[in-house]
């Protein structure tokens, strides 16, 4: 059993329970992915797959170290190259199979990572939601900082003081997100809540409740 999937984040809309309440959903093209490597406790150190994401458009320029990786796999190049653990069982996955949406079911809980919008250069207010100053009355401190450390002791800004700077475009996961519905034809998956990233970032679909050996 592999603990997870690649997937593309499609968008959000929302679905209706039978009490009647509207639920926010994240649509997600989860798959299909092919085993391209595998890694073995004897000799990686932990047992794991090497995952691709088959895509609608494959990439036109692979270089040739790439291509054979590719090749040895029996599989289509690809651009994301993913690892996931699997655990030993009867469905021990080998190079080359197709991994699709079914290993999933309904009612499961998964974690998603996916990278998050990125904002750019942010100030105090934007970035940390930081109050501001006055607006009026001749006020010359609106979105500033303030103080960012003490004079003579310690002389320095303290680590983690919270500043101007990039803001957004960080690794995020969400977890213990509810599946709604599983589309196995289409390859798609509705999970219960909001997912980092922007339309069609890619993002990592991992169950929730996977023991790792």
């Amino acid at each position: 059993m592999i603990e997870g999937l690649i997937g593309k984040k499609i968008g959000m809309t929302q679905l209706w329970n039978e009490k009647g309440e509207a639920l926010p959903v994240t649509i997600l093209k989860a798959g299909p992915c092919v085993v391209v490597q595998k890694k073995y406790t004897q000799k990686d150190g932990y047992n794991a797959v090497q995952l691709s994401l088959v895509e609608e458009k494959p990439p036109k320029k692979i270089i040739k170290p790439i291509l054979g990786h590719f090749t040895k796999a029996n599989g289509p190049p690809s651009k994301v190259l993913r690892e996931f653990r699997y655990a030993k069982d009867e469905r021990e996955p080998q190079i080359g199979d197709k991994i699709l949406v079914d290993i999933f079911e309904n009612e499961e809980r998964v974690n998603v990572t996916g990278v998050s919008k990125g904002k750019g250069f942010a100030g105090v207010v934007k970035r940390w939601h930081f109050k501001g100053g006055p607006a009026s009355h001749g006020s010359m401190f609106h979105r500033r900082p303030g103080s960012i450390g003490a004079s003579s002791f310690p002389s320095r800004v303290f680590k983690g003081q919270r500043m101007p700077g990039r803001m957004g475009h960080h690794r995020v996961t969400v977890k213990n997100l509810k599946i709604i519905k599983i589309d196995v034809e289409n390859d798609i998956l509705v999970i219960k809540g909001a997912v980092s990233g922007s339309k069609g970032s890619i993002c990592l679909i991992k169950k929730a409740s996977f023991m790792k050996e």
